[in-house]
């Protein structure tokens, strides 16, 4: 993999910055918890790092996206300057170690997701096509670290990736999620089917039903839409949801 210039590292450190966004907007992760990388190359990676102006997920801009080695050291001259990696940097790179097919990690605490999981409840395929990928990807198992431990070291990282296996995504009880991806889109996109899971799933528990997986042949049924709507439409979405625009005229709200 060719290292990438400091040009092509600009666009990348701005898509990381809105995901951050995204990722508070949705509720994903409050306050200043939570974070998200994306690897660069063989060594590398940028990460949502903390600043000495820092504001929270929320306020993410795309300065708080540095690029560090695999082991929390600069990946280029002055990237931490001011800046420090995240405690659990340990939880991206372990995954980007082991896992080829990744290449961004999501790191997030839904409360949601948190509930359903101290109260027994597995995310499983409860919907159709209210949400087709989030119904694929539980229908595959979302599995659970059972550690509600900060996963600040390689020994703590290698014993998450173990339980995450080859999913996309793992629950980490009492704590959040990880999710993780070829882009940063989709492994953000999965974090919140996921949470939608969850919180419908305490929904129908919370008024008095029982969950039932999606019958087989109703699974068979439902289309592959494709990445270009899957991923590309929903994360146009988000964007835009975040922004609070349709456009660049008009603002999103009732008309008057």
């Amino acid at each position: 993999m060719k290292a990438p210039n400091s040009a092509e590292l600009a666009p990348l450190r701005t898509l990381i910055a809105g995901a951050c966004r995204v990722l508070a907007g949705r509720g994903l992760a409050d306050g200043i918890l939570g974070h998200i990388s994306l690897r660069v190359d063989e060594r590398r990676l940028l990460v949502r790092c903390r600043g000495p102006r820092e504001r929270g997920l929320g306020y993410t801009l795309a300065d708080d996206i540095r690029l560090v080695d695999l082991d929390g050291e600069p990946g280029a001259p002055g990237e931490l300057d001011g800046y420090s990696p995240p405690n659990e940097l340990p939880l991206h790179t372990e995954v980007l170690r082991r896992r080829p097919d990744v290449a961004s990690v999501v790191h997030a605490h839904p409360p949601e997701v948190v509930a359903a999981d101290l109260a027994g409840i597995e995310i499983r395929p409860i919907v159709g096509a209210f949400d087709i990928p989030g119904s694929r990807l539980a229908a595959g198992g979302v599995p659970v670290y059972r550690r509600g431990v900060l996963v600040r070291d390689r020994r703590l990282a290698a014993e998450m990736v173990d339980s995450m296996g080859a999913r996309p995504v793992v629950l980490l009880r009492g704590h959040g999620i990880t999710s993780a991806a070829a882009t940063v889109e989709q492994a953000v996109l999965q974090a919140i089917s996921v949470d939608a899971l969850a919180t419908l799933s305490l929904r129908v528990v919370t008024a008095g039903g029982r969950l039932a997986d999606l019958p087989a042949e109703d699974m068979a049924e439902l289309p592959d839409l494709g990445a270009n709507f899957n991923t590309g439409v929903a994360w146009r979405h988000e964007l835009a949801r975040l922004a609070g625009v349709v456009d660049d005229r008009h603002p999103v709200g009732p008309s008057h």
